[in-house]
């Protein structure tokens, strides 16, 4: 039986007071013994945390007692091991890092798909209205060839300081498509799906809660390969259940 639950969570709200938030973490995960990374800047929260299923789910009751993370939604998978080495809790002028500040996602959401509509989609190879579908792979080169959606588009970013200018150049490949952007956990597709829009693409929707949401919800469909996580457990098939053991590759 896998013993360690591993969390994935993010939440664009809006943070004044982070050396303080960033203490006070500290001093709810230590003792708890969670190890991970935990991200903090004025736009937001973004997390990937390891530990005992009790200790972990004490700590988010905690987290959800401020106002400011009550609704904050996480994705879940389990390992045998620690996959993460330390604890880190950093501030950062992004939790997602695109350098385009009037990107902020506290504004306004991009419209979402969830999982069980964009699997749909891609059976049929069209959305509701009949615009043909495409995928938009939002991750560094490296990810995707771990693996990705059937057919996606893929860049070949090698930063997501990339992506903006990588949508300028390939617009009009969008032109007449319903576009779905995604990531692992719907963070990059998110700050994505508003730049798209600002761009002028016109139909672009963000896959909500990302590639691993999509494994929760629909399994493997229209998907080739794992999906790249960024600790010990490197990939993580459709059953959210690790295949490779190598060491931590850093963010970038």
């Amino acid at each position: 039986m896998m013993q360690i639950l591993n969390i994935a969570a993010y939440k664009f709200v809006p943070l004044d007071d982070l050396p303080a938030l960033q203490t006070a973490l500290l001093d709810a995960l230590k003792p708890r013994g969670i190890k991970g990374t935990v991200l903090l800047a004025e736009e937001g929260i973004n997390l990937f945390l390891a530990a005992g299923s009790s200790d972990i789910h004490d700590f988010l009751a905690w987290l959800r007692s401020d106002a400011r993370f009550h609704d904050l939604e996480i994705r879940e998978s389990r390992s045998h091991a620690q996959p993460f080495r330390k604890l880190l809790v950093k501030i950062k002028p992004e939790i997602i890092r695109m350098n385009h500040p009037a990107i902020r996602p506290t504004a306004g959401r991009a419209p979402a798909v969830d999982a069980a509509t964009l699997k749909r989609w891609l059976d049929s190879g069209h959305d509701d209205q009949g615009r043909p579908v495409v995928t938009l792979d939002t991750r560094n080169t490296f990810e995707v060839d771990v693996g990705t959606f059937r057919n996606a588009i893929d860049w070949r970013i090698d930063k997501f300081t990339e992506f903006p200018q990588a949508v300028l150049d390939h617009r009009h490949e969008l032109e007449g498509k319903t576009v779905v952007s995604f990531c692992t956990g719907g963070i990059r597709c998110e700050k994505a799906a508003i730049f798209m829009q600002e761009a002028g693409v016109t139909h672009v929707y963000q896959l909500d809660g990302g590639i691993l949401k999509y494994f929760e919800e629909s399994g493997h469909a229209h998907f080739a390969g794992e999906c790249f996580v960024f600790d010990e457990r490197r990939a993580l098939d459709s059953a959210l259940q690790p295949k490779v053991n190598v060491g931590a590759l850093s963010d970038s």
